[in-house]
Order: structure tokens, then C-alpha cells, then sequence
């Protein structure tokens, strides 16, 4: 391997970094490459998408009820009138073709248990797969809202939130959610040059250069987690929120890339803090991992009046591609109480930003403006996330809800924690345990496995005589393994994030062996090299 500048190699971000090993990995045509850098999993959700294509067959039946005389190919848009009785003769003619049982299961959900009309939810599925409006409301599709809603209060929640409501708007995945919620915190002086936000560390390395960028201009305060308590926050770190001068904490839960949920105790200690001397603390709050941690609370459901949460479909259904997700914000926010207590001049600024939207702008919530923004205020009558896409939210959603005993979930665990095994069982130490973790990635702390495999004294001498990103390169290029450097995600130490949601159970023995064969090869250096000075 050709000489590498590691010094300035460390300065760039884990996935910039990704693209370099991946091209090194997958420079010997001979071997194939192990690329376990990124979070894109290699599994999905089968029957909910089974749905979707089936209903896209019903919705153009709809369609074409519609200028039959026609010959062109014109079809008009779902009519409402009869839309139940026409459906059930769709599943009566269909009764064992794939995704159609799910598609009646679904509709009976809704109106069941829901307590939502059938022809009004069988509409709004046929015209938005169809999309042949725009969507309407903007903000969210309203049963598909209230569908997400109460899988929301399903998976994360852990249980009902206080009175008022949640409202939520849908986005092309959670990147998608945080930049508008950055960008409409930011256009309502909410967050400005020059303020103080607590960040989670770990984290999503994005996530730490967002605040830098010149769009915002924050300064950060990190509040590190613990990697000989489970990487979870002590109380002393939590207390950094006290101080007033910090105006919101930035956290990714279950953590990225340790993979851990917050535990009761840091839940109760942040609320304690928001209830006793930050009432005024917003927390943005990433969760997208929530549903693969057992018994998941979530911080919205721990301080709901005070957190942005963030969701995305992504990685438990299998859907990157589509780019899906949610911004939930309670009915009661603190958000809208602040932008009510901004000085004079501030609301005639956004006065003047949003006048042409609403009779009285100062009364326009947060997640309507947030709204507004993602399409520059100007085209807000055209915002919103594509129907088909929101139909596909939906269905996964009533997917989730409908599964009481939890198979499919138990299922994705299963998968990720097999993998974890095989990893470990080949790397030759022992698997980490943690009733707090997710498992989607594994923080390899390279000065653990070298001190379980060799000793304390070897770890000392290869942290001392070994680059960290030229054990990276070394295994992309011999082994044809792609890791991830943990420093990048802010860690304190170094270490090596590997996904385990990306490659099948044997590729996973494949990283251990060939992380292993690697540390074996520095153990005897390192054994020459003691041999020499004694």
C-alpha cells in the first residue's frame, strides 16, 4: 500500500473517508469487497410493499371509471361515491393474491380501531398512490397522519402523551426532518449566530458539522457520553444543561454509532431538568433507531412539550431509497410560546415572511412555518411530501400496528444480533451485552480487543506505535473490509463503528477473521520488537 498522509486524512468526515477505503477495498478483482461503512440495510419489509403495488392496481381500476369512452389512455381521479363497495369486490376477485389480504386488514384497522371513516381512508389511498393532486394538506395527508400518530405512541412513546395532540409533518427522510428544522429555527430566530447547543456525543457526524456551517454559526457544547457506563450520560454531563445561556440539546437516541437508547436514568435526570430549571430547553432529538431497542422510551415522550422529534422509515422497513420520514412537534410546544415572546421586531420581520400565507402570521405555529420554509415561503401552496410516498408511510405504518405479537420486530433483532455473534465469535472476544442497545452498529474500541487479545501492554504500545486510520487501510486494502473511524462520530477514543445491518451472517465472520489476522500481525511485531530492547 502507497504511502497515506493519515494527519490530514483524519480532518475529513467518516463518509467522505468511506469512499476512499471503499475504492481501495474494492481495488482486487479477486476478492469481494466487505463494505460494512454504512447503515443501509440489506433487509425490508415485504408485505407492506406487497400492499402497495397491489393497491396501485385498484387505484388505477379507480382511475379509469373515469373518461372510459377515451381511446387515448385518459383516466380521471378516484371518486369517493361507492369507493368501500368497489373495493371489497377488489379484494373479493384478488382473495389470495399478495399484499391484497394486507390492504383489507389495513382498511379494517383504520375504521376498527382507529375509529376513522373506510371511504374516506380508501379515497386518500387511491389518489395519493395515484398522484394526481397535490398533497392536501400540505403539512400531511390527515389519516395518514393520524395513522403515523398512533404508531408513533406504538413504538416510541412506551405510552399516551399528555392531552393536545401531536402534529407531524411528513419529510423525505430524517436528514430531510433535521435540515428543515434547523433551517425554520434559525429564519425565526429561535437559534442564532452565536448561541450555544448542547450536542450529544457521539453522534452522527453530520450532525456535528451542521451547527458549524456558516447557515448557523452555533457554538457547541458537548455532552459526552460514557464508554465504561454503557455510553450512557452521567448526571454530572446532563448538568451542562442547566446552563441558561444553552439554548437547545441536539441528541441522536438510541445513540449513533453506540447503539444504545438513553436509559431510565438519564430519561429521568433530562426531565428533571426541563421541568425544574429549563422549562425554556428544546431538545431536537433524532430516534430513528428507537424501534430496533427493546422497550424503547422515547424523549418525546419524556419531555413532549419541549422536543423536535425526528423519524424516518429508513432502517426498519428497509426503505432508504424511498426517503421517508416524519417531524412531530406536540400541539402544546414550547416552540410556539417562544416565537410569542420574541422582541417586536422579530415578529414584523416574520410578519412580513409569512403575511402572505396567513390573515395573522404571528398565530402560524412552528411546524406550519417549518412548512412554509421547505419551500421558501413563496411556493408553500406546493409543499409537501409526494402522496405515493406518504401512502407508503401509511402502510407501513398499519404493517407495524397490526403485528400484536411483534414478529416482524423480533424478526429485524434477530437478524443484527446473529450478525453481532458471528463478528465477535470470529474476532475472538467476548460479544458486549447491553439490555440498553440496539445493535444496528457495533463501536469496536480498539484498545479493548487489543487488551482481551494480547494484553495491556501490547494495546499500549499499538495505540503508540499505530495510526488508527492506517489499521483502516490496512484492513480495506489486505482484507478488503471497510470500517468506519469512530473519531469522526466523536468518540474519545479510538475506535472503529461497523454496521451490522448492510451484509449477510458469513461476511461478518469474514471482518472478525480478517480483524483478528491483522491484530495478530501487530502482536508480533510488537513481540519482536520487545525481544530486540530486552
Amino acid at each position: 500500500m502507497k504511502t497515506i498522509d493519515y494527519g490530514s486524512l483524519s480532518q475529513l468526515s467518516p463518509f467522505e473517508l468511506k469512499d476512499k477505503l471503499t475504492s481501495l477495498a474494492s481495488s482486487h478483482a479477486e476478492r469481494l469487497m466487505l463494505n460494512a461503512g454504512r447503515g443501509n440495510p440489506n433487509f425490508l419489509a415485504t408485505v407492506p410493499r406487497h400492499g402497495f403495488f397491489q393497491l396501485g392496481l385498484f387505484a388505477m381500476q379507480e382511475a379509469e371509471r373515469s373518461f372510459a369512452y377515451m381511446p387515448e389512455g385518459v383516466g380521471g381521479h378516484p371518486r369517493l361515491e361507492g369507493i368501500e363497495a368497489r373495493f371489497d369486490r377488489f379484494v373479493a376477485a384478488h382473495p389470495s393474491v399478495a399484499g391484497v389480504a394486507f390492504l383489507n386488514a389495513a382498511v379494517s384497522y383504520v375504521r376498527d380501531q382507529i375509529g376513522l371513516s373506510t371511504a374516506a381512508f380508501l379515497h386518500e389511498l387511491a389518489s395519493g398512490i395515484l398522484a394526481c393532486s397535490y398533497p392536501t394538506p400540505p403539512r400531511m395527508l390527515s389519516i395518514t397522519e393520524a395513522v403515523v400518530g398512533h404508531y408513533l405512541e406504538r413504538e416510541l412513546f412506551g405510552a399516551p402523551l399528555p392531552s393536545g395532540g401531536i402534529d407531524l409533518f411528513a419529510v423525505e427522510g430524517g436528514t430531510a426532518g433535521i435540515t428543515y428544522v434547523f433551517e425554520t429555527l434559525r429564519e425565526n430566530r429561535l437559534l442564532s449566530p452565536g448561541d450555544k447547543i448542547a450536542i450529544g456525543m457521539p453522534i452522527f457526524t453530520p450532525y456535528i458539522e451542521i451547527p458549524q456551517l456558516n447557515d448557523f454559526q452555533l457554538v457547541e457544547i458537548n455532552v459526552n457520553a460514557d464508554s465504561s457506563n454503557g455510553w450512557q450520560y452521567s448526571d454530572a454531563e446532563l448538568d451542562k444543561l442547566l446552563d441558561p445561556t444553552i439554548k437547545a440539546f441536539f441528541v441522536v437516541n438510541p445513540s449513533n454509532p453506540p447503539s444504545v437508547k438513553i436509559d431510565d436514568s438519564g430519561l429521568r435526570h433530562i426531565g428533571k431538568i426541563v421541568k425544574g430549571k429549563r422549562p425554556d430547553l428544546l431538545i431536537i432529538a433524532d430516534e430513528v433507531y428507537g424501534t430496533f431497542a427493546d422497550d424503547f422510551v422515547s424523549l418525546f415522550a419524556t419531555c413532549p412539550y419541549n422536543t423536535i422529534l425526528v423519524y424516518s422509515f429508513s432502517k426498519y422497513f428497509g426503505a432508504t431509497g424511498w426517503r421517508l420520514g416524519v417531524v412531530a412537534t406536540h400541539r402544546e410546544t414550547i416552540l410556539d410560546r417562544r416565537l410569542a415572546a420574541l422582541p417586536e421586531a422579530d415578529k414584523a420581520m416574520l410578519d412580513a415572511r409569512y403575511g402572505t400565507l396567513v390573515v395573522e402570521p404571528r398565530k402560524l405555529k412552528f411546524i406550519d412555518r417549518m412548512v412554509a420554509d421547505s419551500r421558501t415561503v413563496a411556493q408553500n401552496h406546493t409543499a409537501g411530501l409526494s402522496t405515493p410516498q406518504q401512502i407508503q408511510i401509511a402502510l407501513f405504518a398499519l404493517f407495524a400496528l397490526m403485528d400484536e405479537e411483534g414478529s416482524y420486530d423480533e424478526a429485524m433483532k434477530r437478524i443484527i444480533r446473529r450478525r453481532q455473534d458471528a463478528l465477535y465469535r470470529e474476532l475472538g472476544v467476548a460479544k458486549p451485552h447491553d439490555a440498553n442497545g440496539t445493535d444496528y452498529y457495533t463501536l469496536l474500541d480498539l484498545e479493548a480487543i487489543a487488551t482481551e487479545l494480547h494484553g495491556a501492554a501490547f494495546a499500549r504500545w499499538m495505540l503508540a506505535k499505530k495510526e488508527p486510520l492506517e489499521m483502516l487501510f490496512r484492513l480495506a486494502d489486505e482484507g478488503g473490509v471497510v470500517l468506519l473511524p469512530g473519531k469522526g462520530f466523536g468518540t474519545l477514543h479510538p475506535s472503529a463503528r461497523a454496521s451490522l445491518a448492510n451484509l449477510n451472517e458469513y461476511d461478518y465472520t469474514k471482518i472478525g477473521s480478517t480483524i483478528r489476522r491483522l491484530a495478530d500481525e501487530y502482536f508480533q511485531e510488537f513481540s519482536q520488537a520487545r525481544a530486540v530492547a530486552e
